[in-house]
């Protein structure tokens, strides 16, 4: 299907469209809607640790901003930037910390960017919660990327 067929069959049916790894294509804004609505896609297991990654970040972090761009969900504070983001693949979701070289312990996936550091999760491995908060505390109060 091309892209603008697949345009037109998400708007006729009124879900999103899945792009290649099952990420879901969704319109660029601000705030929590854009953010839900994107989660809200995720595909199968996705969608419901994308709600736990939500509220552990807003958790941690209660004043943090959201927005949905290159449809990616992106969190950051307001003035500093953007610190992380995360999008969906085929077997897994792929969290960015856009300064994780600077966090404690570093995170395990490496990046082309240097400062750039990611955490793969698949479905059968979930996620270490703690570890993961306190990544989202030390990367909330690094500058952040402005996007």
């Amino acid at each position: 299907m091309e892209n603008g067929e697949r345009t037109m069959a998400a708007k006729t049916s009124g879900k999103p469209v899945l792009l290649s790894g099952g990420n879901p294509q969704i319109a660029k804004g601000d705030g929590e809607a854009p953010v839900q609505a994107y989660i809200a896609a995720m595909p199968g297991w996705k969608s419901a640790m994308g709600l736990r990654l939500d509220a552990l970040i807003s958790g941690t972090v209660p004043d943090v901003k959201k927005a949905v761009k290159w449809n990616s969900a992106f969190y950051g504070v307001e003035g500093q930037g953007w610190f992380l983001s995360y999008r969906c693949f085929t077997k897994y979701i792929k969290v960015a910390f856009f300064r994780g070289s600077a966090l404690d312990p570093v995170p395990p996936g490496k990046s082309k960017q240097e400062h750039v550091r990611y955490l793969d999760i698949h479905e059968t491995d979930g996620i270490d919660e703690a570890r993961f908060t306190d990544w989202v505390k030390q990367a909330s109060k690094l500058s952040g990327e402005k996007m």
